[in-house]
């Protein structure tokens, strides 16, 4: 029973109480819940997801006291989590952790919410939940490293761990349940990325079975099933089969000292994170010099391994959601629009101006912009244009990145235009939304948001 990596995580997250939260700390979680919220209403009438609600509306309840966001039916808190991660994760609008790698709020908030409501906790019990699953979550994928993310979809697999902790947390595990959680969930993380050559439909998936079998491991651990003790870095745990460079001390790295949900990033573009920092960079340079896409030859993006791994095998993306991983179509939109929104990409995606500067796109390795990675998303282009100069630009911080932050008036704004696109919730509606969360530490029950 000596302490190990796990057992002083699932320790720290049975034990994390609201009051060892620093105020802005808080804040800041009370801003990622707001973004999350925005981007499960923009999932609304998309095909997979409304395929996977259908499923849960087949298999699950049709009553209970669990919110499915996108239908508004109540369920269990199973199906709600599952169908509310499905739909975060659609639009790629939610949140980003740089030095994980990992995408939290889906596979915590979607799950924790769906407990909390479940439940009767309060928000100060959501809040130190979620933050409890961003703190597990963001350290497992530092620990688990670059080598996993190559093959594996860190939100996924980690996504499974953090759903356990923050579903743990609300209820109210000892740490020994909770390890025991934390080891049902690591031996069902899974989520390839083999499927965005295909433009399959797996991300969803992937978020929705993280945060279901992340949370019924917390809900079988509390009656006494058992899970594997060293799930993390035992010798046939998730290290051992699903990465080559891990590190055990990311695991516990200062904990209760360093909040890593407070690095948390904010996603500006509707596009895979890759693809941000190129596109700042790329705006820069077209704004600062006035020029128009027919004005650019080729545009070579200097960019860290990951990028290249994510986006590499995206070369003629044949739907909206694959496009948002080609860094060429990103920068066409970037080019001839101004920004790359869901607007754009609905609409111009397959554009013939977008595909032509799709087309003069490249992305090159850089050492300096990959040795940074992924503690620091560096975005490096040069433009040449037809007439013959050359326009180097650098971004050290994308917007979005706890640097270079949004307010919350642009999360209030960001989130009215993702309800807007989806018609998941009208402007008044949203506007409740925004008061109830950003008072959500005083409510003495979650509730319904909608």
């Amino acid at each position: 029973m000596t302490d190990h990596p796990s057992r002083v995580l699932a320790t720290f997250a049975a034990n994390l109480q609201f009051e060892d939260i620093p105020a802005a700390v808080v804040r800041r979680t009370e801003d990622l819940l707001l973004d999350w919220f925005g981007s499960a209403i923009a999932g609304k009438g998309a095909r997979p997801v409304e395929i996977i609600e259908q499923f849960a509306l087949a298999m699950g309840p049709t009553d209970g006291q669990s919110e499915v966001l996108i239908s508004r039916r109540m369920s269990s808190p199973l199906f709600a989590a599952m169908v509310n991660a499905a739909s975060s994760h659609f639009a790629e609008q939610d949140d980003l952790h740089n030095s994980s790698v990992l995408h939290p709020a889906t596979v915590v908030f979607s799950p924790a919410l769906a407990v909390a409501q479940a439940i009767g906790a309060s928000g100060r019990e959501l809040l130190t939940a979620s933050v409890a699953g961003y703190e597990v979550g963001i350290r497992v994928g530092e620990f688990l490293g670059r080598s996993h993310y190559k093959i594996f979809h860190t939100t996924a697999t980690v996504g499974t761990v953090a759903a356990a902790a923050a579903v743990g947390r609300l209820l109210k595990l000892s740490p020994e349940k909770m390890l025991h959680a934390f080891g049902s969930a690591g031996t069902q993380a899974a989520g390839l990325w083999e499927f965005l050559r295909d433009a399959a439909d797996s991300k969803q998936l992937h978020t929705a079975k993280a945060a279901g079998n992340g949370l019924m491991a917390a809900y079988i651990a509390d009656k006494g099933f058992t899970g594997a003790l060293h799930i993390l870095e035992g010798a046939q745990g998730m290290a051992a089969g699903m990465s080559t460079d891990a590190d055990p001390s990311r695991l516990t790295d200062r904990l209760g000292e360093r909040w890593a949900t407070a690095e948390t990033s904010f996603k500006f573009h509707a596009s895979c994170r890759h693809t941000h920092p190129a596109a700042d960079a790329l705006l820069e340079v077209m704004t600062s010099h006035k020029l128009r896409p027919e004005q650019v030859r080729r545009v070579i993006t200097r960019v860290h391994q990951g990028a290249i791994d994510v986006l590499g095998p995206v070369v003629d993306p044949q739907t909206v959601h694959q496009s948002k991983f080609s860094m060429g179509t990103v920068l066409g939109l970037i080019a001839n629009y101004g920004k790359a929104g869901l607007g754009e990409f609905q609409q111009f995606y397959r554009d013939p101006a977008v595909i032509a500067f799709r087309d003069k796109v490249e992305m090159v390795l850089d050492k300096d912009v990959d040795s940074a990675y992924p503690a620091r998303w560096i975005g490096k282009v040069t433009v040449e244009t037809v007439d013959g100069a050359s326009i180097d630009c650098r971004v050290d911080e994308p917007k979005g990145d706890p640097g270079n932050t949004l307010s919350r008036q642009e999360l209030e704004d960001k989130a009215l235009r993702l309800a807007a696109f989806s018609g998941g919730a009208t402007p008044a509606e949203m506007g409740r939304v925004f008061e109830r969360l950003w008072n959500i530490e005083q409510a003495d029950k979650v509730g319904r948001l909608l």
